[in-house]
């Protein structure tokens, strides 16, 4: 998006028209709507900015619910932009350690400063780029008590405030067509302002959740969220911001609502054990806070191989942490071996789960050449450090 686009939606009409517009679809919607707004008088450049904007809006809705029929995006503003459900339990520990007056740092379309500023925290929101940042002044417009500032990061003086919040870019400049930077020196604002930062204030930061976990400061609690499965962020606590006597956490949300497992450290690895009826394979966040062996005792259960993040028990227990099979079979991981017993099964459509094996389970399922109507699960790994396949299923 640029400001000639900006211009246009942001117009009376180009919101007016915006707002009227069914839901995004599909590219045969986006024929049809084309060919009758132009019919209704609209110029081409109009046309094209709310179509494209409506399109972000059904995207949108993955992170923001509802809220993102009134919001507008960019497309990278959107890529990084916390879900809402997260962006809330920032805002949470900001006002549950007391403080009041927050400066968002490169605060993107305003995502984490909707949530503090509907917790009637006081947010200064700071985004470097012009068009990112009249969007976010968009989306704060219904909270009188934020304030959206066009302005590089590392100028602010953050001695003003009590506490900061960062979400460092972490994609190339640009509004569409952008790709990840891998460098976090690199990042805008970079780690190391980030750090710097954390040592005058108390400081929140969003990071990606593949980062150098060598990186992580001492003093730092890091928390690793994730959202039905999927690893979202690593967000690092400093200051009164930071829980005492953690230092390592996973939060887990999902249909349960949310649970978190924590530590003061990285925990020890349970042993590992044999087989047993099932099996389980802990959430992501637990995996990236390297708190397996911690989860592992919980369940009363063993490791399955040396270094690698499943784990086994003959009890099948409920817990958000991990997912639950149950052991049907164990196989030889051998191609012609598999694709006879998948065919005895009548298993046209299998789920293939792996690690500790070097494989590509897209190629390797073509191999198989699967037939029939029956579903299953095939988990190949390392069995007591040998290459393995277990068809399993959920409990």
């Amino acid at each position: 998006m640029d400001i000639s686009e900006l211009r246009e939606i942001l117009s009376a009409e180009g919101l007016r028209l915006l707002d009227s517009l069914p839901p995004y679809e599909s590219a045969a919607d986006v024929l049809k709507s084309v060919t009758e707004l132009r019919k209704a008088g609209h110029s081409p450049a109009m046309v094209a900015a709310v179509l494209s904007q409506s399109k972000l809006r059904g995207r949108g809705e993955a992170k923001f619910g509802p809220f993102a029929s009134r919001m507008l995006f960019t497309e990278a503003g959107l890529e990084q932009a916390t879900r809402l459900q997260v962006a809330a339990l920032h805002a949470g520990r900001f006002r549950a350690a007391g403080v009041w007056r927050v400066v968002d740092l490169g605060c993107g379309i305003g995502g984490d400063a909707m949530a503090m500023a509907a917790l009637e925290l006081e947010v200064t929101a700071v985004e470097r780029d012009e068009v990112t940042a009249a969007i976010a002044a968009y989306n704060l417009a219904p909270w009188p008590n934020a304030t959206v500032v066009n302005s590089d990061a590392t100028a602010v003086d953050v001695t003003d405030f009590d506490a900061v919040f960062l979400d460092p870019a972490r994609r190339t400049s640009g509004h569409s067509n952008t790709s990840r930077v891998t460098n976090p020196a690199d990042y805008s604002p970079s780690l190391d302002f980030a750090f710097e930062t954390a040592a005058k204030l108390p400081t929140g930061i969003k990071l990606g959740p593949g980062i150098d976990r060598d990186l992580i400061p001492a003093d730092a609690e890091a928390q690793w969220v994730s959202v039905d499965r999927d690893v979202v962020e690593l967000g690092l606590w400093f200051g009164t911001l930071a829980r005492p006597g953690i230092r390592r956490s996973a939060l887990v949300i999902g249909q349960h609502g949310t649970a978190e497992l924590s530590a003061e450290a990285d925990s020890e690895d349970a042993p590992t054990g044999e087989l047993g009826e099932y099996l389980y394979e802990p959430d992501g966040a637990v995996i990236r806070a390297r708190l397996i062996g911690d989860l592992a005792r919980r369940l009363d259960a063993t490791m399955l191989s040396d270094g690698i993040a499943y784990l086994t028990s003959n009890s099948a227990i409920e817990t958000p942490f991990a997912t639950c099979f149950r052991v049907v079979d164990v196989l030889p991981f051998d191609e012609r071996a598999l694709r006879k017993q998948l065919a005895a099964r009548g298993i046209g459509r299998l789920e293939i789960k792996k690690r500790g094996v070097d494989l590509d389970p897209a190629e390797f399922r073509k191999k198989l050449k699967l037939k029939g109507d029956n579903s299953a699960t095939l988990v190949v790994t390392r069995v007591a450090g040998r290459h393995t396949a277990l068809l399993v299923e959920r409990t």
